[in-house]
């Protein structure tokens, strides 16, 4: 199994250097086509005007939309269009969130730019803690610093449950094509490390199975998962942690686990989600 269409969400607010990057470099190792999309709607206080003054703030505001998108075409298309077996570009003047969902169902893994959730414009961009938890597709979320898919050393964060195993899955290529494979569980509980070892074991011998031959790691402490992964990643240099999205629903929002939030806002690491 390869990834044969990767697609690509650009931000109207900040640089996506980053992003553009790796999806590029993704295409060009699996021989895929890139597919760019980016929207952006009129902000609120749109709304509440009137008349003459309404309809003068709704066209400039509607042109500065719409040359933003044509200068991130030209931008995403200069970016990979040498990188890719084909390129398509879909744009609107909508909200992010809802249009990159409608459109992943052409794509095989969604590639998007790491945003802290202090900063989130839903005008602006994608918000990578909204699509992983809807897209129905894998997510990578890429720091804004990120020179390159880095595939030398790659995390699994583990955890017994229907999401990990949906991401292991839905990674393989990208394992694959990894350098070297970690698969690791942080016990919550000291009581449970047997358990977490077994657990390894268990998805190092799978990936055997498919060719990916992967270390197994256990800390000796219980508890801190998220820092005790952090601490794992660096160890063992890294370039990418592949995890499940864990989160439940409440008041009809998502509601994102404490380690998902982690990798899809504040890692310095691509952070490869699936759910």
């Amino acid at each position: 199994m390869d990834y044969k269409t990767i697609m690509v969400g650009l931000a109207l607010d900040r640089p996506n250097d980053a992003c553009l990057r790796v999806a590029g470099d993704i295409a060009e190792r699996f021989e895929a086509r890139i597919i760019g999309v980016a929207a952006s709607d009129l902000r609120p206080p749109m709304y509440f005007a009137s008349g003459a003054f309404a309809q003068k703030l709704f066209e400039e505001e509607t042109a500065a939309i719409e040359r933003q998108l044509s200068e991130l075409e030209s931008e995403f298309r200069a970016s990979v269009e040498r990188r890719a077996t084909a390129v398509e570009w879909r744009a609107s003047r909508t909200l992010p969130v809802p249009y990159v969902l409608q459109q992943a169902r052409a794509a095989d893994i969604l590639v998007v730019g790491a945003r802290s959730e202090a900063l989130v414009d839903p005008n602006a961009a994608p918000d990578p803690s909204d699509l992983v938890m809807q897209a129905g597709r894998p997510l990578i979320v890429v720091p804004p610093k990120t020179e390159w898919l880095d595939l030398r050393s790659v995390l699994i964060a583990w955890k017994d449950v229907r999401e990990a195993r949906r991401a292991v899955f839905d990674a393989l290529p990208i394992l694959a094509a990894a350098t070297e494979v970690t698969v690791a569980e942080v016990a919550e509980q000291d009581d449970r490390r047997a358990d977490a070892r077994s657990h390894v074991a268990d998805v190092a011998a799978w990936l055997r199975g498919h060719g990916i031959v992967a270390n197994t790691l256990v800390p000796e402490k219980a508890g801190g998962v998220t820092d005790q992964l952090e601490k794992i990643a660096a160890n063992i240099g890294a370039g990418a942690v592949i995890a499940g999205a864990y989160g439940h629903s409440r008041l009809r929002e998502w509601v994102l686990s404490g380690v998902t939030r982690h990798l899809a806002t504040e890692s310095r690491r691509c952070a490869f989600l699936s759910r």
